[in-house]
């Protein structure tokens, strides 16, 4: 039978595809991947069962990644799905699953949907102009990682505009919870557009106080996405000082630091001005 990796498109439930959706009607077991990406703000397990009109069984991030023997387990005698916001190849954790079904010898067929790897396409910039992808993490008082910026900095000798996918913590454990053994779970939170401009600006200030020169600086002009593909959709255009201090309401949030810009990537731009 058939490992299905099947897309949920970034805003609700409406968005798989008429196939993902037949097919997610007619397997055994269906899985949802919950911990890389979020629906539509509202939208859970039960919203989902609903639509889709059977059971859906959520899996964390300890089951897709040290424990996906439970989700591939009888997928070589009946049809098993495991649904993923955005497009299931977004983040290599759900290549790995492919690989692993490869290795039992079961079939993997991917149904695709949109990302917003390419619906940050909203806002202006064209796809083809964009460079290599980073993630910005959330710092701590004690763990300030900055290896992004090499990144960023290439892109912008380049001329490449920069996506930045902002950082989720979901069913995250604090040391002591995690060293009793107890499942006890901090809050969901997700990085802000102004968290990451902030950092951004940050790093730029130690750069400069090692006497190198920065990439961008306060006034580079940065774009701000948050809730890309749901109906309350924000794009805002401003500087990375006024990003840091932007409020872009719900998650998710994206931020993108452009490279060179065509005339019509500009005319677009300025209409998202705030």
């Amino acid at each position: 039978m058939v490992f299905y990796l099947i897309g949920l498109g970034l805003g609700d439930v409406e968005d798989i595809t008429v196939k993902g959706l037949n097919i997610v009607k007619n397997c055994s077991r269906v899985h949802l991947e919950a911990y890389t990406s979020i629906l539509c703000y509202g939208l859970d397990k039960t919203s989902l069962e609903k639509f889709y009109g059977r059971e859906v069984i959520e899996a964390d991030r300890t089951v897709v990644e040290q424990e996906s023997d439970a989700i591939l387990n009888g997928a070589d005698k009946e049809d098993v799905a495991l649904l993923v916001v955005g497009d299931p190849f977004g983040a290599t954790t759900h290549a790995d699953l492919v690989l692993r079904a490869k290795q039992q010898n079961i079939p993997v067929r991917v149904i695709h949907n949109a990302s917003i790897m390419n619906a940050v396409g909203c806002c202006g910039l064209q796809l083809y102009n964009f460079g290599e992808t980073v993630s910005i993490v959330m710092w701590t008082d004690t763990w300030q990682p900055e290896s992004y910026y090499d990144k960023i900095a290439l892109n912008r000798q380049r001329g490449m505009h920069t996506l930045c996918l902002l950082d989720i913590k979901t069913k995250e454990q604090t040391v002591e919870n995690m060293m009793r053994g107890r499942k006890i779970f901090e809050p969901a939170r997700y990085q802000k557009c102004s968290e990451a401009a902030s950092q951004l600006l940050t790093i730029c200030e130690r750069r400069k106080a090692k006497g190198e020169e920065c990439a961008y600086d306060e006034n580079t002009m940065v774009v701000g996405l948050a809730r890309v593909g749901w109906d309350n959709q924000k794009i805002v255009y401003c500087s990375m000082k006024e990003m840091s201090e932007m409020e872009m309401g719900e998650p998710l949030h994206s931020l993108i630091i452009p490279g060179e810009t065509h005339p019509l990537e500009v005319d677009m731009l300025e209409t998202f001005k705030p």
